[in-house]
Order: structure tokens, then C-alpha cells, then sequence
């Protein structure tokens, strides 16, 4: 896998460029509606790149990386996280080019959605909703808008036509030679400032199993033409934004088909959010990362041993697949969802890093997720900054016993007065976590239960059908 280190070093230089005039309300937006979604390193990061722009202007010089470190306190591991970041949610466009063993980037800030774009666009709206909730959202909406031109019919519109104000000279003398024509337009390698307005998020229409969808619609209810080009997008959006498949979709199109045989995008975004509160309690989705990101990855690219195998795959893999592949299958419950979901988004734990959570809790509580006990121990991960795969299997080895008395503890406080018994460990344990690994346990504790060997085989062909 890709490392940061082969991606960027300090000595790489860049440059800066705005892709277009970024304005003072820029900065606003960006604050208010974005950093919620970003987080503080990502728009610090933004905000320095604005910041070596003069004024006016929309190209800086140049700078390596080292400088950008030492300004901004920050290593380039997380630099290069929250470029990345930047880049996902379309505020940056890298370019770059290697010459004689060195590298130069241009980073090119793009200016964000206006406050009616982002209010409007269905994906990110959402996402900020659910992060700052009713009352902050309902708070923006009001900073960000303001009253309504009043109604047509109490006023009439007598503003004048340019043709009405202006004459234009004859057409003879409006022939233009060559050089009047070079002179129009911007010298050579040069372009003119102006303003790129933003598009909004767009998901690939790639991603989305169009084929399957159009095989469920019968073409006399919903014509192949109504699935035109930003029909598409809009679906690829909503499939991304509340995980509905093709099958699923296939549904929610129907109703938000017209008399006119057409698709109404706005009453397919209804339609989509109303079956995902519907299926999870009214609740609407977060903005996380679909897997663990490639700074915190640290399986090779071609893994060959049985531990790098299931490193790449945990890394690779979201929370939700992996409960899914775990079950077989079978989709996961809205609770066990529930449950990851707040790990994720409470205590802000790593998706790869939250897959070894779900494996070690899962083969210690008999396959069950149990709210209290995996909160504590993501507490106790999220405390000590767990980023990565490895550190996660690490500090559970190395933790073990005290997990065991945090179970028995549970287990042993409804039973009043009874004897509490000295932890034994008879459960199972996820294929990296080894006896040797933990020493002094091996020395306390007796001996596995038999089937363990067998369960864990059995454990290991599941997980090798699962990767292939």
C-alpha cells in the first residue's frame, strides 16, 4: 500500500493557485458549512493556501513542504491526510511534475458552493445536518439567507433593455483587423482572472449497477429516456449517500415517476431520504470515511503472509461489509449498524482500526454486539490515539486481561452477592491474536478450550472465501 512518505517529502516543492478570485465571503461559507464536515486541520490547511495569495492576485511563489510544516505545527503525514480530504470534497485539485529526481505540485483552490448550492445539494446539506443537528442547521439557514423579493404582482419590473439605453455604431466600423483582434484578447501565457463557480459533489454514475436497475424497470412504467444523464447523477448520489442498491432503488424511482412518464429528482431525493429514515429510525446519514485512509495504511501492496492478508483486508474493507461478510451475507441489523456507527462518529475511531474492534468484540461475546462493552474499549482505543490496523491488534494483545475483567465485571454485576471468580479465558480470539504475543498471560492462564484449534480454522477458510 501506498505510503505518505512515497507520495510527499519535505524538499517536493508547490506553488498556489486560485481557480479564480476568492472572495472575503468565501471564507464565511467555508467556516460555517464546511468546517463541520472537514474538520479544523483541513480548513487550516485551505486557509494558509489562501493565505499565500496576494491580494488580487491568484498564483503564489513557491514553497516547499518543509515550510509548510514548520508554519503550520503540523507533520506532513497529516498534511497529506488533509490535502487528501480537501481534494474528496472538491475545495483542491493537485497537479504535479517530476523532473531530475525532484517533484513540484500546484495546488489549486477551487471556491466552494454558494450557501443556495449547498443548501440545495442533496449530499453535503445532509451530511451537516446530521453532524451540527436541528437547531445549529436551522441557525445557518438563517445566517446564510434573507428575505425574498417581494411578490411580482405588487411591483412592475420598468427596468430598461441595453438596446433601449444604448446605439451601437455602424456595422463598417466595427470590422476588426488582425491586430485590434491580439490586442482584444490576453497576451500569450496569459489568461484573465475570473471565478470558476462550483458544481457540487458528483459520484461517479460508474459506481452505480445501472444495468441491473433498467433489468427491474419495466419499460412500460419508467422509459429508458427518463433515465437521462442528471437523472443518473442524481441516483449515483443518492445510491452513495444512503447506501440504497439497485434493487432498492428500483422502488423509489417508481414513485417519483410523473404523469408524464418522467423522474422527479426532487421527489426521488424525498422518496430516498424518506426509506432511510424508514430503516434507521429517522435518522440521516454521517459523513465518514468509507474505509481506512491511505495515511493510516500499512499492508503492502501485494500482501503474502496470512497476517498481511487480513491487515490489507481490515484496511480495505468498511465496517458495514465487513458485519455483512462476517454474517455470511446477511445484511446487519439496524442496531449493530447503530452501534458502529456511534463508535465511529462519538469516539471517532478509524474504520480499519473500528473492523478489529468488531472482530475481537464479535468472537469474545459469542458473536454479539454488546453496546456497553465495545463503547468502553473504544473509549479506552480513542484515548490512546489508535490510527492504524496494527496498533489496534497490538494493544488489544497487550490489553487482554484487562478486557477479560471489563466483561466479567459485566457479567458478575447483576448476580449480587456471588463469588466473583478469577477470569479464565474460554473464548475465542481473532486469528492475530497470538500466545506468544502476551507472555505473562500464557504463564497464568490454562490451557484453550479444545475446539478452539477447529473454530479457528474454520474461522480462517471464512475469512480466505471472503477475500477471494
Amino acid at each position: 500500500m501506498v505510503q505518505h512518505w512515497q507520495e510527499l517529502l519535505p524538499v517536493d516543492r508547490y506553488v498556489v493557485r486560485a481557480n479564480g478570485l476568492l472572495h472575503d465571503f468565501d471564507r464565511k461559507v467555508l467556516t460555517f458549512l464546511y468546517q463541520p464536515l472537514i474538520g479544523s486541520a483541513c480548513f487550516s490547511l485551505y486557509l494558509t493556501f489562501w493565505g499565500e495569495l496576494e491580494e488580487n492576485r491568484i498564483w503564489s511563489e513557491s514553497q516547499s513542504h518543509h515550510g509548510l510544516m514548520t508554519i503550520m505545527g503540523m507533520g506532513l503525514k497529516d498534511i497529506y491526510e488533509a490535502r487528501l480530504k480537501l481534494e474528496g470534497i472538491g475545495l483542491l485539485k493537485s497537479y504535479i511534475r517530476s523532473a531530475n529526481d525532484s517533484r513540484e505540485f500546484i495546488y489549486e483552490l477551487q471556491p466552494p458552493l454558494n450557501p443556495e448550492q449547498f443548501f440545495l445539494d442533496g449530499m453535503l446539506n445532509i451530511y451537516l445536518y446530521r453532524k451540527i443537528g436541528k437547531n445549529q442547521f436551522a441557525r445557518l439557514k438563517r445566517v446564510f439567507s434573507d428575505q425574498k423579493l417581494p411578490a411580482h404582482e405588487e411591483y412592475k419590473n420598468i427596468t430598461r433593455a441595453f438596446q433601449d439605453v444604448y446605439a451601437s455604431a455602424s456595422i463598417a466600423s466595427l470590422q476588426l483587423d488582425e491586430e485590434t483582434a491580439r490586442s482584444l484578447s490576453a497576451d500569450n501565457g496569459q489568461a484573465f482572472i475570473g471565478r470558476a463557480e462550483q458544481t457540487g459533489i458528483q459520484i461517479d454514475t460508474e459506481s452505480f449497477n445501472f444495468e441491473l436497475l433498467t433489468a427491474g424497470l419495466q419499460e412500460s412504467l419508467v422509459p429508458k429516456k427518463a433515465l437521462n444523464k442528471k437523472v443518473k447523477e442524481a441516483i449515483s448520489n443518492l445510491s452513495f449517500l444512503y447506501g440504497i442498491d439497485p434493487i432498492q432503488m428500483k422502488s423509489i424511482i417508481l414513485s417519483a415517476v410523473t404523469a408524464e412518464d418522467e423522474i422527479d429528482i426532487e421527489e426521488l431525493r424525498k422518496a430516498a431520504r424518506d426509506w432511510y429514515q424508514f430503516e434507521h429510525q429517522d435518522k440521516l446519514p454521517s459523513l465518514v470515511d468509507r474505509h481506512q485512509p491511505v495515511v493510516h495504511m500499512t499492508a503492502s501492496a501485494e500482501p503474502k503472509t496470512q497476517e498481511e492478508q487480513l491487515v490489507h483486508y481490515l484496511e480495505t474493507t468498511s465496517p458495514r461489509k465487513l458485519l455483512k461478510d462476517i454474517s455470511g451475507g446477511a445484511e446487519p441489523t439496524k442496531t449493530d449498524l447503530q452501534i458502529i456507527e456511534e463508535v465511529m462518529f462519538q469516539q471517532k475511531l478509524l474504520p480499519g482500526v473500528t473492523n478489529v474492534l468488531i472482530q475481537y468484540v464479535l468472537l469474545k461475546t459469542n458473536m454479539k454486539l454488546t453496546k456497553g462493552y465495545i463503547e468502553k474499549i473504544a473509549s479506552h482505543w480513542a484515548r490512546k490515539k489508535i490510527k492504524t490496523v496494527k496498533e489496534a491488534m497490538e494493544l488489544a494483545i497487550s490489553e487482554h486481561r484487562q478486557y477479560l475483567e471489563w466483561a466479567d465485571g459485566k457479567k458478575t454485576a447483576g448476580q449480587g452477592t456471588q463469588t466473583r471468580r478469577k477470569p479464565i479465558r474460554t473464548e475465542q480470539l481473532p486469528d492475530w491474536f497470538k500466545e506468544n504475543d502476551s507472555p505473562s498471560a500464557a504463564k497464568e492462564e490454562p490451557a484453550i478450550i479444545p475446539n478452539f484449534e477447529e473454530k479457528k480454522r474454520a474461522l480462517e477458510e471464512k475469512l480466505k472465501k471472503l477475500r477471494t
